[in-house]
């Protein structure tokens, strides 16, 4: 099974998370992609490879080298994004010679180089896409396959190695990805995630995360007597919306800039809800922000009462201040892409991952790339090109760490 077999074969795997669960995993389904590695794992070699009851898999590759070396951890995460349909994945492979992409034709779905110009980037290979109804599980499957074929071409051909620990997680998308992973137990000195997008990414730092829920209690009159008596909690929410920062809004950031983003808006006259992420990569600012916040709600009870409950919780923390002690091993990255004709893209992550909740947990644990674009929705696609460029640079990277040591 080669790489674009695996990747096919793991997007069909429904695995979607649900924010809104109490369990974890969030959703049974993931274990049906769990059980399916860790029967791969095992005919690899891989002898311990198990998913305990959390959901997480894990599995050690004992080191074929006399050599002293840390135990590097290698993690991607099973679960798709909730924000669009992630059942009935049906890819299929492109040979992109420019223009738009038919991705379904009943529906008039096209993936537009208008719309994506980064497509532009890749004429000439072999794309994995969607049939425009789903996502297409990119993020993080092609991570898992990466990090597969990778300890495929490192057992079948009897390639130098340090001790490796692999483990694939439940939950990311929701941020919970790590929340109940027994980082001793897993073993790992240092750690990478794959869970990147562009060719060449490698990223250590990601943004200082906060999550708001605003609870909104209206009061509910019939329209035709509501003079003086109704309190509409829609209208609220909207009036507190319009007073936070507009040009802060994530369609008006890029790089360093923090936002607050309205993610999920629910309710009637009688009772609404508002869920917002809260970004930044200064702590400092992020508690700005937070003060901005509670200050409009203030403003709003003051106005109308109180009606308006606000809750702030930290997410997960920028892990640039873990990793940083250990920068040997950007620059090992780099200079490992380097040498396989791969430009290094070195840019904090806009978002979160697995690994920042790790580094803070004492295993520092930067991102790598895996060659997906558009993720989270039906515009979704991976080059099986660059897919490939991901495994020979973490066989590579793994060599160098060996021969360095």
């Amino acid at each position: 099974m080669n790489i674009t077999e695996r990747l096919e074969k793991y997007v069909k795997v429904y695995t979607t998370s649900d924010e809104n669960s109490d369990t974890f995993p969030s959703t049974k389904r993931q274990f049906d992609l769990a059980h399916i590695l860790v029967d791969e794992l095992k005919e690899l070699g891989l002898s311990d490879a198990a998913v305990d009851d959390y959901g997480y898999v894990t599995a050690h590759l004992e080191a074929n080298t006399d050599k002293d070396m840390p135990t590097l951890g290698l993690l991607s995460h099973m679960d798709t994004s909730p924000a669009a349909k992630g059942d009935g994945v049906n890819p299929r492979i492109v040979h992109y010679e420019g223009g738009d992409i038919v991705l379904n034709k009943e529906k008039n779905i096209v993936l537009s180089e208008k719309d994506f110009p980064a497509l532009k980037d890749v004429v000439g290979l072999d794309l994995m896409v969607t049939d425009g109804t789903t996502l297409l599980g990119a993020d993080d499957k092609a991570g898992i396959a990466i990090i597969m074929d990778t300890l495929k071409n490192l057992v079948e051909n009897d390639l130098p190695h340090g001790p490796l620990a692999v483990a694939f997680t439940p939950d990311e998308e929701i941020g919970r990805g790590v929340e109940k992973f027994d980082v001793e137990k897993f073993g790992a000195d240092i750690a990478f995630t794959l869970d990147g997008s562009r060719l060449g990414e490698v990223q250590y730092e990601c943004f200082h995360a906060v999550s708001g829920k605003v609870e909104i209690e209206g009061v509910s009159v019939h329209p035709g007597s509501a003079k003086d008596k109704m309190i509409n909690a829609i209208s609220l929410g909207m009036e507190l919306d319009g007073m936070l920062p507009e040009q802060m809004r994530p369609q008006y950031t890029e790089g360093y800039d923090g936002f607050y983003h309205l993610d999920q808006f629910r309710g009637n006259v009688e009772k609404a809800e508002m869920i917002y992420i809260i970004r930044d990569f200064d702590a400092e600012k992020v508690e700005k922000m937070c003060d901005i916040f509670r200050s409009a709600v203030d403003f709003m009870n003051t106005k109308y009462g109180e009606h308006i409950q606000l809750t702030l919780n930290e997410t997960y923390r920028n892990m640039r201040e873990k990793i940083e002690p250990h920068m040997d091993l950007i620059d090992l990255c780099v200079d490992v892409m380097k040498k396989e004709g791969i430009e290094p893209i070195v840019e904090p992550i806009r978002g979160g991952t697995d690994g920042s909740q790790l580094s803070w947990r004492g295993l520092p644990t930067p991102n790598l790339f895996t060659g997906g674009m558009n993720f989270h929705g039906p515009f979704e696609y991976i080059p099986i090109q660059h897919m490939e460029k991901g495994r020979d640079f973490l066989v590579s990277l793994i060599q160098a760490m060996e021969e360095r040591a």
